[in-house]
């Protein structure tokens, strides 16, 4: 398998070709790195958030919009498709590296995680990155700067000049579009906690409805994570049976029906205090290959409509 950092390197120059038609700002910093502005002084788009999914991703996912309905009101989904789902969702997209960096707090996804494959799923999957480039996706409300640079370069082990930051906030259009990408990560993640050998997920495709932007981030933040916990549903396809599939979507949680606001709320919004298991789908369906499929879970149009004001 090719570099991950690579594949994704190809796409940040994509965007940096396209960058007028993403409405995407492009910032070099002194230290020649690239911040590249989706979604934090700049509005990003739809288009944007696709092509920022598959940056997340190192370009090992198909990512395309759709019309979903919820309560009545049509909406924009997101629908991703992965044959990579180990490397793709767990290795590239999951947002696993928390930045804090003389005040500056944001939250990494992207292959340059697997630079450092320090987090257990690099474990898991036995797969650990070398390349000369790093790209981490940034959520924050602010754009990271030459100091945040320093941090990825030195932690991933390449030059500062090699460094690509593609920054968004969770209330932008962008946001909302990448996190409705996030349905079938949760499931893989979810299923690996649980035990499951990522490697026999064979397939992942997951959808969910993008989530009206919101005001302000803690807003933004708990509807993107009821649009994927109410709304996200989820396709895969895997090689083994487990006897804990059931446990998979949020209808399993303690916390199922609890809209997010109150989910962080209860927390003081200090995301490493809440449970892991509550960031799941609402809906998973796993066909064993040669075996049972299970269909599990459900969609609560109720509370989707509630949080998003509808």
């Amino acid at each position: 398998m090719e570099s991950l950092n690579r594949t994704a390197t190809d796409l940040v120059d994509e965007a940096l070709d396209f960058a007028d038609e993403l409405n995407v700002a492009v910032h070099q910093l002194d230290n020649e790195s690239l911040v590249l502005d989706f979604g934090v002084d700049v509005s990003g788009g739809v288009e944007a958030g696709l092509m920022l999914a598959e940056i997340q991703t190192a370009g090992l996912a198909t990512v395309q919009t759709g019309m979903v309905e919820v309560g009545g009101a049509p909406l924009t989904g997101v629908e991703l498709s992965t044959d990579h789902p180990a490397l793709s969702l767990l290795c590239s997209q999951k947002a696993g590296w928390e930045l804090s960096v003389d005040g500056f707090e944001g939250l990494g996804s992207g292959p340059a995680r697997a630079l450092v494959a320090e987090e257990e799923e690099f474990r898991g999957v036995g797969y650990r990155d070398e390349f000369d480039l790093a790209v981490l996706c940034v959520e924050s409300e602010e754009l990271p700067d030459e100091r945040v640079v320093e941090h990825v370069a030195e932690t991933a082990g390449v030059a500062g000049s090699g460094v690509f930051l593609p920054a968004f906030a969770a209330a932008s259009v962008t946001g909302s579009v990448t996190m409705a990408a996030r349905a079938a990560e949760l499931a893989v993640f979810r299923l690996s906690e649980l035990g499951y050998d990522p490697l026999d997920i064979l397939s992942a495709t997951g959808s969910a409805p993008v989530a009206p932007v919101a005001g302000d981030e803690e807003t933004a933040i708990a509807r993107t994570n009821d649009a994927l916990a109410y709304g996200g549903r989820v396709h895969l396809v895997v090689d083994e049976p487990f006897g804990r599939f059931d446990e998979v979507p949020s209808t399993a949680t303690d916390e199922y029906g609890t809209p997010f606001a109150d989910i962080f709320a209860d927390a003081d919004w200090d995301f490493y205090e809440v449970p892991e298991s509550v960031f799941a789908p609402a809906t998973v369906t796993v066909d064993v290959v040669g075996g049972d499929t299970h269909v599990l879970g459900e969609v609560n149009e109720d509370l989707l409509v509630e949080s998003f004001g509808l």
